[in-house]
């Protein structure tokens, strides 16, 4: 979804680019509705690696993703994020003394125990072009040392996406398809390790989303890995404590469940930034995050994963939700058009 506003951007000046596909969940037979809804660029390359250790995932990345390299010779290789193909993918170009540019630079939550923040880490210090979603993002590089003259204060890419596509989920009146009213619903995604490999940990969050659904429907789309210690540790939640398990979602529906939830409880990063921009109060189970913006101007607030702190903080969430959504700088839906003008036309973007 970060990819597809800043293809779109360069497509329309007429730049040439190549798209590679680094996850394991790309299928060439996908339908084109698929791409259509919502706004993906097909891949040029799929690497097709799967799950594996970090190390495992980021070697295969790197050993596939060179040869692309050398034979495209692109002038700039775009890496998004921070999972293992952004800092693998940014290692590899930079080696090859080919140009990076990482979207969504200077996001940092300060715990090196995340793989993500050691992927952060790296991927901007070889980066040539620093596209930072935030001021205080492009702060962080400044003050690891990293050169002004790389950062750019360009905006959240991902709004870029949730701009375009929000119109489409709404139309799907997906709270009406799931018998639920609009603003009485709670949304609840759950998948980091912390929260749902630990068995105690994942029935106090099992317990909490129980204790919350006495307000109000609990939706919870169920993430594959919490699916599988849910039935490794044969854990009870569904219908009986008025929680009800779904399975993964489409982007839109979920989205359009989202945009009218009362609540959201998750640990996702993204997540904190849609609701930030919709309005809708979060409450996310982590001990810190690298999103903070979304606590100090948004709708988000941090929780530790223990029923009663999840109750309070909704609570307060619900009681506190603004009556309009934060305007939040540069989070305005042309964040790619920013990048793609200091791609294309050298521009600054501070």
């Amino acid at each position: 979804m970060k990819l597809a506003p800043v293809a779109r951007a360069l497509a329309a000046r007429g730049v040439r680019h190549v798209v590679v596909h680094t996850g394991q969940h790309y299928d060439p037979e996908m339908s084109d509705a698929f791409f259509r809804d919502l706004s993906l660029p097909r891949p040029d390359y799929a690497l097709g690696v799967g799950s594996g250790s970090h190390a495992r995932q980021t070697a295969a990345i790197m050993d596939r993703f060179e040869p692309i390299c050398e034979a495209a010779a692109p002038e700039v290789v775009l890496v998004y994020g921070d999972v293992n193909s952004t800092a693998a993918a940014a290692l590899v170009a930079a080696k090859l003394g080919i140009a990076v540019g990482h979207v969504e630079a200077g996001l940092r939550s300060r715990d090196r125990t995340m793989p993500e923040e050691i992927n952060r880490l790296v991927t901007d210090h070889v980066a040539s072009l620093l596209f930072a979603p935030s001021r205080e993002a492009a702060e962080n590089l400044c003050r690891e040392g990293l050169s002004p003259e790389r950062i750019h204060f360009v905006g959240n890419v991902m709004i870029d996406s949730l701009v375009a596509t929000i119109p489409a989920a709404r139309a799907l009146a997906a709270p009406r398809a799931h018998g639920v009213a609009r603003g009485e619903y709670t949304i609840a995604t759950l998948h980091r390790p912390a929260n749902v490999d630990d068995a105690a940990t994942l029935c106090e969050l099992l317990g909490a989303l129980g204790q919350l659904a006495a307000d109000g429907p609990v939706l919870f789309p169920v993430h594959p890995r919490t699916q599988a210690r849910i039935r490794t540790l044969r854990l009870t939640v569904g219908a009986g404590d008025g929680v009800r398990l779904l399975e993964p979602l489409p982007y839109l529906e979920m989205l359009g469940l989202i945009s009218d939830a009362g609540l959201v409880i998750t640990d996702s990063g993204g997540l904190q930034e849609e609701t930030t921009w919709l309005g809708v109060p979060c409450v996310t189970v982590r001990p810190n995050t690298e999103r903070p913006i979304t606590c100090t101007i948004g709708t988000n607030r941090l929780v530790s994963p223990h029923r009663e702190a999840i109750a309070q903080a909704a609570r307060a969430a619900r009681a506190q939700r603004p009556p309009t959504p934060p305007v939040i700088e540069r989070w305005d839906g042309r964040a790619a058009e920013r990048i793609a003008a200091v791609l294309c036309d050298g521009a600054r973007s501070g």
